[in-house]
């Protein structure tokens, strides 16, 4: 439930009546299938792979290692995004392990068979000789000088040492410092989890000789362009098509072995080929996010303002790198470790490192809900350790809207916002000047524990840039608009079917938003980043005002009538104030014949960085003789700019606090220490939170316009993310303060908590 009202409520019918067009459901029925043999170790060595008693199985088309592969010029893997002047040790990645597995469920061989079990019967029939090495599966583990190495070219496993900041002077405002808070967190790994598993299929014409591949992803031109690189194919040869996604988050951003090795395949044998991944592969072999092992310190005068922060990190990379990973705890947590905040001097340093595990990747938030769960802890401890109110400590340190133009210390500008209003309308939303009854009452009621926590958040939005929309009226008088987004659950057609709507003055029938086909338009970035709308609403709404003077000026001439008095209307183009117009329909199809289609193309002009920015409040309950932990109620204001979609935009709040409480309260992929064995291989090891632990959530908007894009947008999708996880640990850590509780890991799973209230108490939890 929501305080803000939804009249506008209008799921896809398609999803309603359950046709949508998911990746494995356009799969053509005769299809060839790939499966996958994966390494049963974490780490070893190669010393031999037959493969000769599988070949000879009936209905085995195709089989082949990594030495195959090589040799064939499928791989390596190239990575997305790199550090601005830092150079990451990069080993290049295969596609199918060669001489050495690095991870459990690495690829060791590729079957492709006429019919799945026949797949299996061959991957049986392979014979695998595996000399274990030691493997490392944590961070700081790997990182220490007599860790085992994964790579020779990486010394100490050791992709990079990134610094950000001004050391000698957050070390001269400590040396002064009042107070000085440390905390240090283990932010454990969490799976992508999505209700559709990736999935690929792939034909191959010869006539033409083109390659079609139809996968699961967040962008097809991203898709597109990596699968070029790796297999060396020339662009024109490839065509890269997504439909619908059932949910992305970024794991499904990266270029897989998967993907390359069905692409590479179908053209090989002249076959369309098909893979979609079950939900063992996806806990195995998906793109998992977090693993950071962060310490930050935050610097307070005798009043409790803030002098300097100083955030030293460890992250894994796990075996590989992946599309995003190295920006993600890098770039990441420094545009936002600042929060909304005036704190004078910032050091970051942060080490990536290699580990016998799946390579990360982006996911909601991509580094700063970490960074601003520890700020925002390191706030409320400040506050306790000073006798302050943790309200009270914030309000003496947030930016004011006065402070703008304001650029943090680490160099990034953020655009402007109230920040001290964010959090009193908050505080309102959250009704925390009853929460001191509401704590009483449940103790006396229940001998619960009832804590109230904030979080000050913000997102820098934008993050893919490299938009060109087009729109184009078609012979039958409705408009068709392409977009380089990829909607992957959050509604993106209908937001955009609203601006063209409003824009060209169409009713919603009328119009036909696509996305997702390299072969229709030439460039798009995907979505990600929150820059969806930022980016690919603003370019397709410039592109409609053009594309509405063209309509105006092509029928001006059919109708012998000045531009300026003319109008659109549904299907139509009329003269204002007589009965004299023409059909959109007629229109198209007299512009065709004087061979001037009327279409409009409109590359990327504005600025993809935004800043929103919000505040969170969160309570919960605890039962102290079980440890149960109860998220009870949320709220939330929020400062995005212009809100386009009401609607979908309070989904994006409901889900992206979804993703923090899971994080916060129960997600985490576990690796056996010792082995680097997968110990949370499926749903029954891994729990996401259901609906009845989503706590109702008070949605509130208030801002301004923004002032970076015509649309005044600032973009949501990660914001909600970023300020949930931080929000529910200060409200944990509230309710446990009295039983004496300082030290709780994430997640807050009621064992722990159990634990932890007995220790604190000198009891023994057994």
């Amino acid at each position: 439930m929501t305080r803000t009202a939804s009249p506008d409520r209008c799921a896809d019918p398609r999803f309603v009546a359950g046709r949508g067009r998911f990746t494995d459901d356009t799969a053509p029925a005769d299809a060839l299938w790939a499966l996958f043999l994966r390494a049963p170790l974490a780490h070893a060595r190669v010393r031999a792979l037959d493969l000769a008693p599988a070949r000879a199985l009936p209905g085995i088309v195709g089989l082949w290692s990594g030495a195959d592969l090589a040799a064939a010029g499928a791989g390596p893997l190239p990575a997305l995004a790199r550090l601005p002047d830092t150079v990451v040790r990069e080993p290049p990645r295969p596609a199918v392990a060669v001489d050495r597995i690095r991870y459990s469920g690495e690829i060791l061989a590729v079957v492709v068979a006429d019919h799945p079990a026949r797949g299996l019967d061959a991957l049986e029939a392979v014979a695998v000789d595996l000399e274990p090495l030691p493997a490392v599966v944590e961070p700081r583990a790997a990182a220490a000088p007599d860790a085992p190495q994964l790579h020779a070219s990486v010394p100490g496993n050791l992709a990079c040492d990134w610094r950000k900041g001004d050391p000698r002077a957050v070390e001269a405002a400590f040396a002064r410092a009042h107070r000085v808070v440390r905390l240090r967190e283990r932010f454990p790994r969490i799976a992508g989890a999505y209700l559709e598993p990736r999935a690929v299929w792939a034909a191959h014409d010869p006539g033409s000789g083109v390659t079609t591949v139809t996968v699961a992803s967040q962008g097809a031109h991203v898709q597109h362009r990596l699968l070029c690189a790796a297999l060396g194919w020339r662009p024109e040869s490839l065509r890269v098509v997504t439909e619908d996604v059932g949910g992305g988050f970024g794991p499904k951003f990266p270029l897989y072995p998967e993907t390359l090795l069905v692409a590479w395949a179908a053209r090989r044998l002249g076959r369309t080929v098909r893979w979609t991944a079950s939900r063992t592969e996806h806990f195995l072999a998906d793109a998992q996010a977090r693993d950071l092992d962060a310490e930050l310190a935050l610097a307070l005068d005798t009043e409790g303002r803030f002098l300097a922060l100083r955030f030293d990190a460890i992250a894994g990379l796990g075996a590989w790198l992946s599309s995003f990973a190295a920006i993600v705890p890098t770039t990441g947590a420094s545009r936002v470790i600042g929060g909304l905040y005036r704190i004078p001097a910032i050091d970051l340093r942060v080490r990536l490192v290699y580990t016998n595990t799946a390579p990360v990747d982006a996911f909601r938030g991509a580094g700063k809900p970490e960074a601003l769960y520890l700020l925002e802890r390191a706030i409320d401890e400040a506050a306790a350790s000073l006798g302050l109110d943790p309200v009270a400590i914030r309000q003496r340190n947030l930016l004011r809207p006065e402070d703008f133009p304001w650029t943090t210390p680490l160099g990034y500008t953020y655009e402007p916002f109230d920040a001290p209003a964010l959090l009193e309308r908050a505080l309102f939303l959250g009704d925390r000047a009853g929460f001191a009854a509401r704590r009483e009452a449940a103790r006396n009621a229940r001998g619960a524990l009832r804590g109230f926590g904030l979080a000050c958040h913000l997102h820098p939005t934008g993050a893919l840039p490299g938009e060109t929309a087009r729109v184009v009226l078609a012979e039958d008088g409705t408009v068709e608009a392409w977009t380089g987004t990829q909607d992957t659950g959050q509604g993106h057609g209908r937001a955009l079917a609203r601006l063209l709507a409003d824009i060209l003055a169409q009713p919603p029938e009328r119009l036909r938003v696509r996305q997702g086909d390299t072969a229709a338009l030439p460039d798009g970035p995907g979505t990600g980043g929150s820059s969806s709308m930022v980016v690919s609403g603003n370019s397709l709404a410039r592109a409609a005002r053009r594309f509405r003077s063209l309509l105006l000026e092509t029928a001006a001439e059919l109708l012998e009538a000045d531009p300026l008095d003319l109008r659109l209307v549904p299907g139509a183009v009329e003269v204002v104030g007589t009965d004299r117009r023409i059909s959109l329909a007629e229109l198209s199809r007299r512009a065709a014949a004087h061979g001037r289609p009327l279409r409009v193309e409109q590359a990327q002009e504005d600025p993809a960085e935004t800043w929103p920015a919000a505040v969170t409040t969160a309570e919960v309950e605890i039962d102290p003789e079980t440890g149960a932990l109860r998220v009870v109620r949320m709220a939330t204001v929020l400062d995005i700019g212009a809100v386009l979609d009401p609607a979908g935009a309070q989904g994006q709040v409901h889900g992206g606090i979804a993703a923090g409480l899971g994080e916060a309260l129960c997600e985490r992929i576990v690796y056996d220490p010792e082995s680097g064995q997968l110990l949370s291989g499926s749903f029954l090891d891994y729990a996401v939170p259901r609906a009845r632990e989503v706590a109702p959530v008070e949605i509130a908007w208030h801002g301004v316009p923004g002032t970076r894009n015509p649309l005044g947008i600032k973009g949501l999708g990660e914001l909600p993310t970023n300020g949930a996880l931080a929000a529910i640990g200060n409200a944990v850590f509230d309710a446990l303060r009295p039983r004496g509780v300082r030290k709780l890991a994430l997640p807050f799973l009621p064992e722990r908590i159990w634990r932890a209230i007995r220790e604190a108490a000198g009891q023994k939890g057994e």
